[in-house]
């Protein structure tokens, strides 16, 4: 069972950057086989993909929404995914999750990805 552990989420103001990380932990098999993505979700929305890498690092994918703003990136030896977050604003207000999956070489939606983290809360203030 694959452990994934996020933090870095906070209050910030419009403008500004968090760097979101998630660790993972327990019985994984070596932290480049998965693939890695984050994902947000709203109150009463669908879970939403914000950010995807594939497995080698090579391939990245973002929603247009954050495209320009975020970058997401892993560090193998330390067994983390980071998502930097610039130039927020409110409508980035929401929980944001890790995912990842050795099955995958990179995907885009929630269902391809067997492991989550508990959620980071953002909120950007105007």
């Amino acid at each position: 069972q694959v452990q994934l552990v996020e933090s870095g989420g906070g209050l910030v103001q419009a403008g500004g950057s968090l760097r979101l990380s998630c660790a993972a932990s327990g019985r994984t098999l070596t932290f480049s086989s998965y693939a890695l993505a984050w994902f947000r979700q709203a109150p009463g929305k669908e879970r939403e993909l914000v950010a995807a890498l594939s497995r080698s690092g090579d391939n990245t994918y973002y929603a247009d929404s954050v495209k320009g703003r975020f970058t997401i990136s892993r560090d193998n030896a330390k067994k983390t995914v980071f998502l930097q977050m610039n130039s927020l604003s409110p409508e980035d207000t929401t929980v944001y999750y890790c995912a990842a999956d050795f099955k995958v070489t990179l995907a885009t939606i929630p269902i391809r990805y067997d492991y989550w983290g508990q959620g980071t809360q953002v909120t950007v203030s105007s």
